[in-house]
C-alpha cells in the first residue's frame, strides 16, 4: 500500500481495475450447417456475466492523518470495500484537520477526516462543508480510552480541576481536545478559563510534559501507550468525561463536491459505513494495518487502546461540541451545524 506524504505530489490510486473475460464467437460461413442441420445439440447460450462491462472506476483523493483513528479507512481499501463501490482511493497525509479542511474546500481532496469541532468552526465561516460519515468515537470508558491527559506522576496534579492555571499542551488551538479538556476541567469544579493552552504535534507532547516545559498533555494512541511507558499518569479520557457517546470526528466533503457527484459521495459512504463496521468487528486487522501507514512497532500496535468506530453519525455530539465552541469563546452563536448530522 502507497500513501502520499504531505510533500508528495505524485498520486498513486489504491484499488485495481477489475480485469474481464471476452467471449470469443466464431463466425459461420455459408456453407455451414444449420442448427438445425447440425448434431441437435443445443446452441450455447450466452452468458449475461460474459458480456457485462467492467465497472467504471471514479478517482478520489482523501486527505488524511497518520493516526490510529482512520484505521477503518485504509482497512475498508484494503478490503476492496471502496473498489466494490466503484472507487479508486488516494490516501493523502496531511499535518491535521486544519489543513485537510482548506484541502477539501479547495477540491484538492474529494474528502477528508476532520475533528468535529473544527468541522463546527469551519461551518460557522460558511466554508460549505458536509459530513459523509462517523469518524472515530470514544470507548465511554475514562479509564480505558484512546485519549487522556498525561502529567508526571510527582507534579503534584492529581484530577482535572488540578489543571487551572496550568501550561497543558494540545495538538491544535481551538479544537475538539482544548474543548473538552475544558469541560472535564469546569465539571471537576476547577476554573478552565485560567489554563494556558500551548499548540503542540502529537509527537511532542510526551517529551515536553517529561522535560516540564509543560504542566499536562492531551494526547491520543499510541502517545498515550508511549507517555505511559515512560512513567507518565493518565488523568483519564477527556472524551469520555465529556460524554460517554462523544464522537471524536467526521469524515466530509464539501457542498459543492456533493452537489456535482451525490453518487460518488454515497459511494463513499457506503464503503465507509461497511468498514468502520468491519474495524468495530476485527480488531486484530485494525492492529494489523496499523502497520502499514503508522511507524509503530508490534509491541506498540499489540498495547495500544482501540476506539469505538460506530456506522452512524451521533447528532447529539454536533450538538453539544457546538455549544462548547460557544461557551469557550470560540464562536459568538451556534451555527446551523445540520450539514454535520
Amino acid at each position: 500500500m502507497q500513501i502520499k506524504s504531505p510533500t508528495s505530489r505524485v498520486r498513486t490510486a489504491f484499488g485495481a481495475v477489475a480485469a474481464f473475460g471476452v467471449l470469443a464467437l466464431a463466425a459461420c460461413s455459408s456453407e455451414s450447417p444449420t442448427p438445425a442441420e447440425s448434431s441437435g445439440a443445443p446452441e450455447p447460450a450466452t452468458s449475461d456475466s460474459a458480456m457485462t462491462e467492467p465497472m467504471e472506476m471514479t478517482d478520489i483523493t482523501v486527505g488524511v492523518i497518520p493516526i490510529l483513528d482512520v484505521a477503518p479507512l485504509y482497512l475498508g481499501v484494503q478490503e476492496g470495500f471502496f473498489e466494490d463501490e466503484g472507487l479508486n482511493v488516494t490516501l493523502e497525509l496531511a499535518e491535521g484537520g486544519a489543513a485537510i479542511v482548506p484541502g477539501v474546500v479547495s477540491g484538492q481532496f474529494q474528502f477528508g477526516f476532520s475533528n468535529v469541532t473544527s468541522l463546527i468552526l469551519a461551518t460557522a465561516n460558511d466554508l460549505g462543508l458536509q459530513s459523509v460519515a462517523a469518524g472515530v468515537s470514544t470507548t465511554g470508558d475514562v479509564e480505558n480510552d484512546f485519549g487522556g491527559v498525561l502529567v508526571k506522576a510527582d507534579s503534584g496534579i492529581t484530577g482535572y480541576a488540578d489543571l487551572a492555571g496550568k501550561k497543558v499542551a494540545v495538538n491544535t488551538l481551538n479544537n475538539i481536545n482544548a474543548s473538552t479538556v475544558s469541560k472535564a476541567v469546569k465539571d471537576a469544579g476547577g476554573d478552565p478559563s485560567t489554563i494556558e493552552f500551548v499548540e503542540l504535534a502529537f509527537p511532542d507532547i510526551v517529551p515536553a510534559v517529561l522535560s516540564g516545559d509543560v504542566d499536562a498533555g492531551q494526547v491520543v494512541e499510541p502517545f498515550l501507550t508511549a507517555g505511559l511507558g515512560q512513567e507518565l499518569t493518565n488523568l483519564g479520557s477527556n472524551f469520555a468525561l465529556t460524554d460517554p457517546n462523544l464522537m471524536v470526528a467526521e469524515y466530509f466533503t464539501s457542498t459543492a463536491y456533493a452537489g456535482e457527484s451525490p453518487e460518488v459521495v454515497a459511494a463513499f459512504a457506503a464503503a465507509m459505513q461497511e468498514s468502520l463496521t468491519y474495524a468495530n468487528e476485527n480488531p486484530d486487522a485494525v492492529r494489523a494495518v496499523l502497520g502499514t501507514y503508522t511507524s509503530m512497532d508490534e509491541a506498540t500496535m499489540a498495547a495500544v487502546i482501540l476506539p469505538k468506530w460506530n456506522s452512524e453519525i451521533d447528532a447529539n455530539t454536533v450538538d453539544l461540541l457546538a455549544e462548547l465552541a460557544v461557551g469557550d469563546g470560540y464562536l459568538d452563536e451556534i451555527p446551523d451545524v445540520s450539514v454535520l448530522k
